[in-house]
């Protein structure tokens, strides 16, 4: 399943943005290192369901959830302790939270917009939020470029001679952070380096590992605490600072009160929504604050953020698409008679055979070919699907 991590200086609301995606019960206090060792939980893609495109009823879903016509579809999140200056030289809890986020494919920056936390997490005043991005960012540069120089004369040697390219060699000695070769050769041609590593100097070295990072673990920035007084004008200045990035206004504390309140059955509530509908006799403090967040969050901001920066993150910056696939392609149905039973997270640009290896890796020894569902046109195994494509994948048994 793919995997977001949730990262993050200290004390800025990591856990609660956590919590709030997932409904996985954490510490949540305003002090520094609450986390320790890594949360991990389901949260969901949202996306309009295509049954909303027909007039057969409800879809009942199996590997994912509907509501009000909103296709929810899992992905694993990751909460992971916060980070201190220097941690790439191991302070703090530098190398254990450094290590946990390799796991993951994108990363979600909750930033704490409002200025009021210093680098170590501790309550402040004025901080520009901008230092913040920047500080993580080179953390984990600074980090990536200490692996690369553990050996890096014998692996700069091994990478000029390699007749494939400088690229195999210092994949391998990534994989572990989950960088693939492709990404080594993508960043090795676009940022213009040398074919021979040997002769790169210390600030090249540097720059390389701060291009695989972007490349491999894109980054989105959730501007948390929006609901603060300073907030929206760091917000605004955030925006001009920093042009070419993605970021969010979030306030993760009102969406667990609301995802929470959910649950209790006080309010109907889809993530994401703009809006919610109380159910039943609330008390006055409830009242008060579900309308706090009505007002000053949902009306001002259009949502909480952070159904919005999960999205954001798995289809602009993983660039995934939801496919359908079905066993009856006339009656969208599965093998046990389910509609429109199954949603997969898969790349822009995967095809019919991809898919099918998605849902069992024996059904690419057996693809025959697959179906489109809407148009009744037969797939070979290299041809592109498209989001939101209902797919039969035919199999030889």
């Amino acid at each position: 399943m793919m995997q977001i991590g949730i990262v993050g200086k200290t004390n800025t609301g990591k856990s609660s943005f956590f919590s709030a995606a997932t409904l996985v019960d954490v510490e949540i206090s305003n002090r520094p290192f609450v986390t320790i060792k890594p949360n991990q939980g389901i949260g969901y893609v949202t996306a309009k369901c295509a049954h909303t495109d027909f007039e057969k009823g409800e879809c009942q879903p199996q590997n994912s959830k509907c509501i009000n016509g909103i296709r929810e579809i899992p992905i694993t999140l990751y909460d992971v302790a916060g980070l201190v200056p220097d941690a790439w030289q191991g302070k703090g809890l530098g190398n254990r939270f450094l290590g946990d986020i390799m796991q993951a494919r994108a990363l979600i920056h909750v930033l704490d917009v409002s200025g009021r936390t210093d680098a170590e997490g501790n309550p402040t005043k004025g901080r520009d939020p901008a230092l913040d991005v920047e500080f993580l960012e080179r953390e984990i540069s600074y980090w990536i470029r200490g692996i690369l120089m553990e050996s890096w004369q014998k692996l700069s040697k091994q990478a000029a001679m390699d007749s494939k390219g400088a690229a195999p060699t210092l994949a391998k000695q990534l994989s572990g952070l989950g960088i693939s070769e492709e990404n080594v050769k993508e960043v090795i041609k676009e940022g213009n380096f040398g074919e021979r590593p040997d002769n790169w100097n210390e600030d090249e070295i540097l720059r390389f590992s701060g291009d695989i990072r972007k490349k491999s673990k894109p980054m989105l920035i959730a501007a948390n605490k929006i609901d603060l007084p300073e907030s929206r004008e760091n917000y605004e200045k955030l925006r001009a600072q920093l042009p070419g990035k993605k970021i969010v206004p979030c306030c993760a504390e009102a969406e667990l009160a609301l995802r929470r309140a959910a649950r209790n059955g006080a309010i109907e509530y889809v993530p994401g929504a703009k809006e919610f509908s109380v159910l039943k006799e609330i008390d006055e403090k409830q009242k008060k604050a579900l309308e706090f967040i009505q007002k000053n969050i949902l009306d001002v901001w259009g949502g909480t953020g952070v159904q919005e920066a999960i999205n954001e993150t798995a289809f602009n910056l993983l660039e995934l698409m939801v496919v359908y696939p079905v066993e009856d392609q006339h009656k969208m149905l599965s093998g046990k008679g389910h509609y429109l039973p199954d949603a997969y997270l898969l790349k822009k640009g995967a095809t019919a055979l991809d898919l099918a290896g998605e849902i069992h890796s024996d059904f690419i020894k057996r693809f025959v070919a697959a179906v489109d569902c809407r148009s009744g046109m037969k797939l070979g195994k290299e041809h592109a699907l498209k989001s939101n494509d209902i797919v039969k994948i035919q199999l030889n048994h």
